[in-house]
């Protein structure tokens, strides 16, 4: 599995992975609205098959932090090591360009059974990010938002 950064077609590539996953972006304009910003982005792919299996797109946000601003691994290829493969490539990528901390925000608990968001929010912990706060009306009040943490390897001093 290989690794590699995309340098065009980053909002197409964003809007056709985020079609393929309805369960976890529902909503169109959603789509519309990450392809137009991905294209001011790091993006990182992961190409099965002749295709797009998995995209990361990465936003310096602080002089410490880079946010994951969207993963999305498509359903053919979940569980084979994509997620994690494109987490770790995103994480050296910030230590590369002094980065202390990966950020992500993702959808918090809304107490009704979601095991796909469920899945989300265990593979985030699994790779490293830790639960840092809940900002409930951030996105919207039926949509909380999880703020994760992973903290980088300490820069030299």
């Amino acid at each position: 599995m290989e690794i590699e950064p995309l340098i065009e077609g980053k909002g197409e590539a964003c809007r056709q992975i985020m079609r393929d996953l309805p369960l976890w972006f529902p909503e169109p304009e959603g789509h519309e609205a990450a392809a137009r910003r991905v294209d001011d982005m790091d993006v990182l792919v992961c190409r099965e098959e002749g295709i797009v299996a998995g995209l990361i797109a990465l936003e310096e946000q602080t002089d410490s932090a880079m946010e994951i601003f969207l993963l999305a691994v498509d359903e053919r290829f979940h569980r084979r090591g994509i997620g994690r493969e494109l987490v770790d490539a995103a994480a050296e990528l910030a230590k590369e360009r002094q980065f202390d901390l990966l950020t992500v925000k993702t959808l918090a608990p809304r107490g009704r059974k979601e095991p796909h968001l469920d899945a989300t929010r265990s593979f985030y912990s699994s790779v490293g990010f830790l639960r840092a706060e809940v900002f409930p009306t951030l996105w919207h009040p039926d949509h909380p938002c999880l703020f994760m943490i992973k903290p980088l390897a300490a820069r030299p001093a």
